[in-house]
């Protein structure tokens, strides 16, 4: 009961006469879009975060500023 080559063949050809080559091919576009800015938008966070944070020096400051 494994999937065939022409079961695939089908499926595949249905897909286009529904959604048309040209709506595929932008929603793929879409995806790889998705996909770089995500990446993007990983890499910054690493970037952002290289230097620790202490939040306790950060409350002595405002207090010493009353």
């Amino acid at each position: 009961m494994s999937i065939g080559i022409w079961q695939i063949a089908i499926v595949v050809i249905l897909v286009v006469l529904l959604f048309g080559r040209g709506k595929i091919s932008s929603l793929m576009g879409d995806v790889a879009k998705g996909i770089k800015s995500f990446k993007k938008g990983m890499a910054s966070d690493v970037t952002e975060d290289t230097e620790p944070k202490n939040i306790s020096d950060e409350n002595q400051d405002s207090k010493d500023k009353e």
